[in-house]
């Protein structure tokens, strides 16, 4: 089971020893040193010295030993709002994936890979830094000590943080009937005819997910940045549902919308969000129930209420994450749609940067801020879907890194440049990654990005038996790093919603994503990350299609929808297959076919003739992309002037 969002207290000593280090404000460099004399922390470091102490005193009349505090909140998200970013506020780290335990003589921050630098230059000498994430297992590694962890109902961190922001005051939304394919009472019926049929006889599904329940009722809210949540959960059982939210922020338009004045089966009783655990265990009194939760986003507080076992039904995802995954066909639509708006504003940046960037005057910040701009301006648009990571040279090596005003890099045309953005549009979200080249590269340069594509083709262009899992063709995006010994240390795909979050779990490529089925979009995203030099991503938003076969039946492909060109000038084609050259071909038709229209739509000629430039064809593996680009416009002159030429 996950982490609870609920904090964890271990009441006996966990960790023991360290050192407190002491606060520097000399130095150089971008991290931490705490082996110097005197330490020295850079700019960025936060100085956590009075919060630790504050909260090691307030763990002594509790009689606990070691507080844990994971980087996620009480649903367990991935993106959280500014008030249920503990970690973040305890430690200094703001990665979004770490948990930090504190004992009365230590502190100490566990995070993977792809944060270990980061963490580096964020987190004072008072912490120490396992470069290990495997703090997951702690309860079983605890028990044969006869250690035991507890949940408390105060939160700790709470109790000493002064200044925690506020609730945000925005009320929920229900979506406009145009991006609905299915009614909120549609969608109830189809959870109860899963919990009717589930063998195991459950009378209930919790949902803890903050997207459980907006997808559930067609609502959105504006509680997490980048994501349209609000704080909620619900209860479905066969007759009755419970919506457990800030009532105060339930419209009246609203309560009419979810039948909350009645009280048969398509009725949604509004009760307070914090009433959940007390009505939980009102639930389970009641004789003959069983409560299905899925595991992966129950937290420990609501999950250890369920007992005897006999009343809890458990799987790793609920139904609804498993029904969400698959798109309806309007939600199919709409969610390409817009892709292709998006494609407009990313080709506006990437237009813009050819211009500026030899100027000089451009950073990764001022690029970032232009992308957001070009999105605002999209019909439906409702913001950006996550924090742009923007990142030039070697802060490109960081897979995560987004800019700030203390790291941002002046944009060159000696370096690569990767951009990593996507939209919030009120029909769907959107994730793209491209990474560009102004001036000259090397030939590895070259070699690794023209790798990375290949990982990228060689999945969109797979033909795999419908119930295939991801987990099983992701190594058709490392292969061709492989082979010349290179890798990289992320996901290879992630799930993607509609208006929704640009994570969306469970579909993608890891060992814990459900098994493809048609109408499911993930993103595909190989890439390569030299320290201290230069980062590559290729990334593309695809849905899974029927695929036609010679012999066989219930075959899938994918339909890439993210659709902007790559960078020509980073391509050696020498070392694409005829099939990859003939897939990129096809793809940049549909660039063509697709996109052309719209910038036609909004009057971009800049933008129209910049995609038709570099959605050339390519003639066949070993041809290079500057030849193609002339040979198509040799084609394309009259046959007399050809034969003149000639």
């Amino acid at each position: 089971m996950s982490s609870s969002g609920w904090i964890l207290a271990v009441c006996l000593v966990v960790l023991e020893g360290g050192r407190h280090a002491v606060w520097a404000e000399e130095g150089s460099g971008s991290e931490r040193n705490c082996s110097a004399i005197p330490p020295y922390l850079p700019p960025t470091a936060v100085n956590t010295t009075l919060r630790i102490r504050d909260l090691r005193a307030s763990m002594i009349p509790l009689n606990i030993s070691a507080y844990i505090i994971p980087a996620t909140d009480a649903h367990l998200s991935e993106y959280i709002a500014p008030r249920d970013a503990r970690l973040a506020w305890m430690s200094g780290f703001t990665g979004s994936a770490g948990t930090a335990v504190i004992t009365q003589n230590k502190a100490v921050l566990w995070t993977d890979s792809r944060y270990w630098i980061q963490a580096e230059r964020q987190i004072d000498c008072n912490w120490e830094l396992e470069r290990d994430d495997t703090f997951d297992v702690y309860n079983t590694n605890l028990a044969p000590a006869g250690r035991i962890l507890k949940s408390i109902p105060d939160n700790l961190v709470d109790k000493i943080w002064t200044g925690r922001p506020p609730l945000p005051p925005d009320n929920p939304i229900r979506l406009p009937d145009n991006v609905i394919g299915r009614t909120w009472p549609m969608k109830v019926e189809q959870i109860r005819a899963q919990i009717s049929d589930n063998p195991y006889k459950p009378t209930a599904v919790l949902l803890s997910a903050l997207d459980e329940t907006a997808w559930l009722f067609n609502l959105r809210g504006n509680d997490i940045p980048f994501n349209p949540f609000f704080y909620s959960y619900t209860l479905l059982s066969m007759d009755e549902i419970w919506l457990f939210v800030h009532i105060e922020r339930i419209t009246e338009e609203l309560k009419v919308y979810l039948n909350s004045s009645c009280y048969h089966s398509y009725c949604v009783q509004l009760l307070e969000y914090s009433s959940v655990r007390s009505y939980l265990q009102s639930y389970l009194q009641k004789l003959n129930v069983r409560v299905w939760v899925g595991t992966e986003y129950t937290n420990q507080a609501l999950y250890e209420l369920i007992t005897p076992e006999d009343k809890l039904l458990t799987t790793t995802y609920s139904p609804v994450l498993t029904t969400k995954a698959v798109k309806d066909a309007t939600e199919q639509h709409i969610l390409k749609e817009a892709h292709i708006r998006d494609a407009v504003a990313v080709m506006q940046l990437l237009v813009w940067l050819e211009k500026k960037v030899p100027e000089g005057t451009e950073t990764e910040l001022t690029a970032a801020h232009f992308v957001d701009q070009c999105r605002s301006k999209q019909k439906n648009s409702r913001g950006p879907s996550f924090e742009t990571i923007s990142a030039s040279g070697a802060n490109a090596a960081l897979a995560h890194y987004s800019p700030s005003n203390e790291t941002a890099r002046k944009l060159s045309v000696d370096e690569m440049y990767l951009v990593d953005s996507g939209g919030q549009y009120l029909d769907g979200t959107t994730d793209i990654t491209r990474t560009v080249h102004w001036g000259k590269p090397t030939d590895f340069q070259k070699e690794a990005y023209t790798r990375v594509l290949m990982g990228n083709i060689e999945i969109s262009r797979s033909v795999f038996p419908a119930g295939t899992r991801g987990v099983n063709m992701e190594m058709l995006g490392r292969r061709a790093l492989w082979e010349v010994g290179l890798n990289y240390g992320h996901g290879t795909g992630h799930g993607l919603g509609n208006y929704f979050g640009v994570h969306e779990w469970p579909v993608g490529f890891q060992s814990n994503n459900i098994p493809f089925q048609e109408g499911m979009f993930t993103s595909i995203e190989p890439g390569y990350y030299k320290e201290n030099d230069f980062g590559i991503r290729i990334e593309d938003i695809a849905v899974t299609v029927p695929a036609t076969t010679k012999l066989g039946n219930n075959y899938l492909t994918f339909e890439t929808v993210s659709l902007v060109p790559y960078d020509r000038k980073l391509i050696n084609t020498s070392l694409l297959s005829p099939e990859q050259v003939h897939w990129l071909n096809k793809y940049y038709e549909s660039i063509r076919s697709v996109v052309g229209p719209e910038l036609e739509r909004q009057a971009l000629k800049e933008e129209y003739d910049w995609m038709m430039k570099h959605t050339a064809p390519f003639l066949s593996a070993g041809a290079s992309a500057v030849i193609s680009s002339v040979t198509l416009l040799v084609t394309m002159l009259p046959s007399v002037l050809l034969h003149n030429l000639l």
